[in-house]
């Protein structure tokens, strides 16, 4: 089954709210068109009033630049919920010289989750779900001058509005991305669609549909089109008369295409000017990729010909301190750690998400799987469907152009949860999905659709993901090839989107649960019985080394089978979630490869040994520095790294050179056998790549034969970091001041005087309330001006509290 990008304009069959287009797509502006970022000074009123004059009138203004999310801390504090409910943005717009020949229009990239928008007082329009962006006229609302503009966003409670409220992620509230003013001529195009139609290595055609607005007589316009190649040279012109509201033009026979693929993600220019009477008035421009994809029955997928094994992860959209309101460097550097990681695909969990994702993922070589947010929840009622059917098609609208996206989602987890009475029932739910199935094949046919989780609708989408979440929530990771020969047979297109598991930075143990789900001795007795697991997620074991084995063991299995399509881990960075208070970090959940802050934990370095191509070398593990065991017991140190080689060296001395296997596991066979002296340990790994060049990486490990006892206290100290605020560390010691690794019970920070905590953050370093990891918890203390030091109080059931005080 193989899809080129195609489209036909007489498919669109929705009418999207509100009057909205794709000027979000532009890349640059002629003289007639301008894009203007208007994100500063904005002023916030947390009421949820719907009175606009009430509001006008409040005294409690701030200013604040945009995005924005009140939810920001709230989500990953320690209480209960977040605020879900309703707040005022105001702006007063200045714009000069109105020209009676232009539009002007407010383009919002994102606003969660409902919007009425108002300029000068009156009701200009609004926007019905968040994660879509949205135009606004504002032309025949605005004066010479300044213009308040004044916006009402509500978060609250809405079951006719997807995702449902029992989703296990945050619904942020706010103008959580950018905001623009634009100007245009009267007569201007609304958007362009690319697509093309035919593409081989040696030749490609090109279409794009554009559509003339705001004129009875499209006839007396021209256009000019051009096709720009990746190295900047223009090469082909197309010129012609509109025949009417939507034309299309047409570049055939464009020789020896560079092609779009994941390693040499190649984008050519598209510019078309809208010309009366030969003087330009309008002018778009966009990126488009040259590329064809196949999905094998039964098999693998092709990119261009050529078998590509999907190597993903999923990405919500967030990051500590600001929640949804991210900056577009913040969006982009995601993107670029995932793909340093050396993935090819990225799901976009669960909606779509900033622009600013879709340009990298189009820029760096990334997969997209773009969803829309039918999460949980079951089918609604009338209005539900409308909003749904809606929100799909603005999707597939706004995103249509981008070479990087090869999947519709159409739901996750749909049937989970039901809000509406009878909201699961199975055919309802399969006719609601084929009639979004349909309008997603007639939007674009060029596409796949997808959903995950819905095995009474595998059938109706192109593409299934069944759960499989072998050794977390079920059984043990060793039965995971199993699953994925069982599910090959089961669906002609399958592909698996996620797995994996929570994990705790610093949480280490000598012997984490094993691939058979055993819970081992750590050597301290001669002999113990073994104990099996059913549930890892409710044991809680968490820790990184448990994670590091389950991710290695998923990697070896699919690196190493020719006919499997590929997997998507779950997630790429700790989010947060009202549904998991009880986690060791509340309020989060801690699946991400990196933290919420996008510091890697030791999972990101398995995925980059098997995936990665700029050489390195990572020992397991820079935070597991401290360790204990009985003296004559050997320990497996495990090496993950893509050099074709490794040698190995304790305190100076080599183990010995070893080969990288990737059949092996372990590590690729890339481990040691070390008996780690008491005291401090030394190991260094470097890593040998294919032309002879070398990359190492060291630790440091202080090791004891002597077991800790019960936990009779805490050790606390504080050191200043480079920016200024200080790190101050709880450490439980036994009643012989021995750290007790063995400790993970919760501990809260709280500062008594001089500073603030960094508190909110949902971090490792950033959480008032925590579970310890080894017996260790930190966090960091932001100074006050006033006053030379800092107390702070650390506590929990077992040791009351202990104090803590010392200098600036």
């Amino acid at each position: 089954m193989k899809f080129n990008l195609t489209y036909n304009s007489h498919l669109l069959i929705i009418i999207t709210l509100f009057g909205f287009n794709s000027l979000y797509a532009q890349k640059s502006e002629s003289i007639q068109r301008t894009k203007t970022n208007i994100d500063s000074n904005w002023n916030y009123l947390e009421n949820e009033t719907s009175n606009i004059t009430e509001a006008k009138n409040a005294n409690n203004w701030v200013t604040l630049n945009l995005p924005h999310s009140w939810n920001s801390q709230d989500a990953t504090d320690n209480d209960p919920g977040y605020r879900r409910s309703a707040s005022w943005y105001k702006k007063n717009l200045v714009i000069t010289n109105i020209d009676a020949n232009k539009l002007y229009k407010l383009y919002f990239e994102g606003s969660n989750i409902t919007t009425k928008v108002y300029v000068n007082g009156k009701d200009v329009g609004g926007h019905i779900g968040g994660y879509i962006g949205f135009t606004l006229d504002i032309t025949k609302f605005i004066t010479e001058g300044p213009n308040e503009v004044l916006v009402r966003v509500d978060n609250s409670y809405n079951i006719e509005v997807i995702p449902s409220q029992k989703s296990d992620f945050i619904i942020y509230g706010g103008i959580t991305r950018d905001v623009w003013l634009l100007s245009m001529s009267k007569n201007n195009m609304d958007n362009i669609k690319i697509t093309t139609p035919q593409v081989s290595e040696k030749s490609a055609s090109l279409n794009i549909v554009a559509t003339v607005k705001n004129s009875a007589n499209p006839g007396q316009f021209s256009y000019i089109a051009q096709l720009t190649n990746p190295k900047g040279k223009v090469i082909a012109t197309q010129k012609g008369n509109f025949s009417g509201e939507t034309t299309s033009i047409d570049f055939k026979n464009i020789k020896n295409p560079e092609l779009w693929d994941i390693n040499k993600p190649n984008l050519y220019a598209v510019s078309v000017s809208l010309l009366e009477n030969g003087i330009e008035k309008d002018k778009i421009q966009d990126k488009v990729g040259f590329r064809w994809f196949e999905f094998k029955d039964n098999g693998p997928f092709f990119l261009n010909g050529k078998r590509v094994l999907v190597r993903g992860t999923h990405r919500h959209e967030e990051h500590a301190g600001v929640g949804a309101a991210m900056s577009n460097e913040q969006q982009r550097k995601d993107m670029e750690s995932i793909k340093e990681m050396g993935a090819n695909f990225v799901r976009l969990a669960h909606y779509p998400q900033d622009p600013e994702v879709y340009k990298a993922c189009d820029e760096l070589g990334l997969l997209v799987w773009d969803e829309l947010p039918w999460c949980r929840g079951g089918i609604g009622n009338e209005v539900w469907q409308t909003n749904s059917k809606n929100m799909l098609a603005e999707i597939i609208h706004q995103n249509y152009n981008h070479p990087s996206i090869i999947l519709w989602s159409l739901g996750n987890e749909m049937s989970w949860l039901p809000d509406f009475k009878d909201g699961d029932n199975t055919e309802k739910m399969k006719s609601f999905l084929s009639e979004l199935n349909d309008i997603s094949h007639k939007l674009d046919p060029t596409r796949k659709t997808v959903i995950r989780k819905y095995e009474e609708g595998s059938k109706i989408v192109d593409v299934f993901s069944p759960s499989i979440w072998s050794g977390w929530y079920s059984g043990s990771f060793k039965s995971y090839k199993k699953a994925i020969d069982k599910y090959k047979l089961d669906y002609k297109h399958f592909i698996h989107a996620e797995y994996g598991g929570d994990s705790h930075v610093g949480r280490h143990s000598e012997n984490p649960i094993n691939g058979e789900g055993q819970i081992k001795s750590e050597g301290w007795e001669e002999a113990i019985v073994q104990t099996k697991v059913a549930n890892i997620a409710q044991i809680g074991d968490w820790s990184e080394n448990y994670i590091v084995d389950l991710f290695d063991w998923h990697l070896h299995i699919s690196e190493n089978d020719p006919t499997f399509v590929g997997n998507l881990q779950w997630s790429f960075k700790d989010f947060a979630t009202p549904l998991r208070p009880e986690d060791d970090i509340p309020y989060m959940n801690q699946k991400g490869l990196v933290d919420r802050n996008g510091n890697p934990k030791d999972a990101y370095y398995v995925f980059k040994s098997y995936w990665s191509e700029k050489p390195f070398t990572y020992i397991e593990s820079h935070t597991w520095t401290e360790r204990q065991g009985p003296k004559g017991t050997p320990r497996i140190l495990n090496v993950f790294s893509n050099c074709p080689k490794v040698e190995f060296f304790h305190n100076g001395v080599s183990l010995g050179i070893k080969d990288r296997d990737s059949t092996a596991y372990p590590a690729c066979g890339l481990t040691w056998e070390v008996n780690i002296a008491e005291g401090k340990n030394t190991f260094v790994a470097v890593g040998i790549s294919k032309d002879g060049s070398k990359v190492s990486d060291t630790i440091d490990v202080n090791y004891r034969f002597t077991k800790n006892g019960s936990a009779d206290g805490l050790k606390l100290s504080a050191e200043k970091l480079k920016n200024g605020n200080y790190l101050v560390t709880a450490i439980a010691v036994d009643k012989n001041n021995i750290r007790c690794l063995d400790y993970e019970e919760r501990v809260y920070f709280q500062c008594l005087s001089g500073g603030q905590t960094l508190k909110n953050q949902g971090t490792p370093t950033g959480s008032e309330s925590i579970k310890m990891s080894n017996g260790k918890a930190a966090i960091e203390v932001i100074p006050n001006a006033i006053g030379d030091s800092i107390e702070m109080n650390i506590l929990n059931q077992n040791f009351k509290g202990e104090y803590l005080k010392f200098k600036k």
